[in-house]
């Protein structure tokens, strides 16, 4: 509640019924599938391949984030770390392959069984270790799709590089589906990828509005579908519902945060298990998360014209494969760009390629903009490190010295 003891909160975004149901609908069929392959994918991986080849992509991290959000993440990384793993993990390898070991999860009976594993590195050198091992666990084979690190700019020898990478991904996919792969069939799967990213970023540019018609907290749950099954014509017409209504709450003036002061941007992925406190909690002292670096993230870029090319040149660029100066940059843009009053930056214990580097990027924010920052350490889905009253404290002292 707000510190007047009002609803600190605007009118709920209608279209969530919808996104539920999408998402449940995309579950019951990869649970109960007879006649097509299931594919675990990480999340920076290029899922438009699977759905050109009629695969059903599986996202771990995505479960990880549901597992987090339901509060059982801490008992489903236990039996990982019994059998091993330390704690110093990521809290999604470590309860992905504990939910794989005893088949539970948010969803019954956990993830349904995959056919094969697709494993992209442009997120973090973990995720290699980690389908290594549920490769092994679950006796599937296991493709690498390896993207260069960009440390000043991108060449086009790395472009080049990934997109060989992309051809090898093809004739893996078709060996494991027994089909073959017509461009035909991609070009369409990339032109409904290339609708749904406008979509989306059309909708988080509607937060450039004062008042904001969504938070980063309501992004963090739409980004699913973006996530999961870009590339379907299910996903585009989801995003056109979900801008329609952001667009006419801009209109209409509906703001997401009861009389917004405050405008902030979020940097890392979300405390999954504390989304709602914290809602709460920034909405109470009419502070607005506009944006965020994690679901800007599938604002990617895909030219039609030439898709492999374009896929090569955008899955190599997202912000965790990137130089520190490089995401200055980007941090600095959606300052600027969203008005923002200051900066939280959530020093993620499992994600270190995200956490790495943080104060130093605090600082320089701070040095170029004039924005104070502020930096809350925890786990995005291990609950076991998380001091509520500590956060709470911090928070309150940042937006009060604003």
């Amino acid at each position: 509640m707000s510190a007047e003891g009002g609803d600190p909160f605007g009118t709920s975004i209608k279209a969530t019924d919808q996104m539920k149901q999408l998402m449940v609908e995309y579950y019951i069929e990869a649970k109960t599938t007879q006649e097509k392959p299931i594919c675990w994918i990480t999340s920076g991986g290029p899922v438009e391949f699977l759905i050109a080849m009629d695969v059903i992509p599986v996202y771990p991290e995505n479960h990880g984030a549901m597992c987090g959000a339901s509060k059982i993440a801490p008992g489903l990384a236990e039996v990982s770390e019994e059998m091993g793993f330390s704690r110093d993990l990521c809290s999604y390898a470590r309860l992905d392959i504990g939910g794989a070991v005893k088949q539970e999860g948010a969803i019954p009976g956990g993830l349904p069984k995959p056919d094969f594993l697709l494993c992209c590195n442009n997120i973090c050198g973990t995720v290699v270790k980690w389908y290594e091992e549920l490769a092994r666990y679950l006796d599937v084979p296991m493709f690498l799709f390896d993207t260069p690190f960009i440390h000043t700019e991108k060449t086009e020898h790395a472009t080049e590089y990934v997109r060989q990478q992309c051809l090898e991904l093809v004739k893996f996919l078709e060996r494991q589906t027994a089909k073959e792969f017509t461009l035909e069939k991609f070009a369409e799967t990339a032109m409904l990828s290339v609708q749904a990213v406008e979509l989306w970023k059309g909708v988080l540019k509607t937060a450039e509005n004062r008042p904001s018609p969504f938070t980063c907290f309501d992004a963090f749950i739409h980004m699913a579908p973006i996530v999961t099954l870009r590339g379907t014509q299910t996903v585009v017409d989801y995003y056109t519902l979900l801008k329609q209504e952001m667009e006419e709450r801009v209109e209409q003036g509906i703001g997401a945060v009861t009389d917004e002061r405050f405008r902030l941007i979020w940097d890392n992925i979300p405390i999954w298990y504390a989304m709602r406190s914290l809602g709460d909690l920034f909405a109470g002292n009419h502070a607005c998360l506009v944006a965020d670096t994690y679901t800007t993230a599938w604002a990617i870029d895909i030219q039609i014209d030439d898709p492999l090319t374009s896929m090569a040149d955008a899955y190599t660029k997202i912000y965790l494969n990137i130089a520190i100066d490089m995401m200055l940059e980007q941090l600095v843009g959606l300052i600027e760009r969203y008005q923002a009053d200051g900066l939280v930056m959530h020093s993620n214990r499992s994600c270190k390629p995200y956490s790495l580097g943080q104060y130093d990027l605090a600082r320089a924010v701070t040095e170029r903009t004039g924005k104070p920052a502020l930096i809350i350490e925890a786990d995005m889905t291990d609950s076991r490190v998380y001091s509520e009253a500590q956060v709470r404290e911090r928070v309150e002292a940042f937006i009060e010295s604003l």
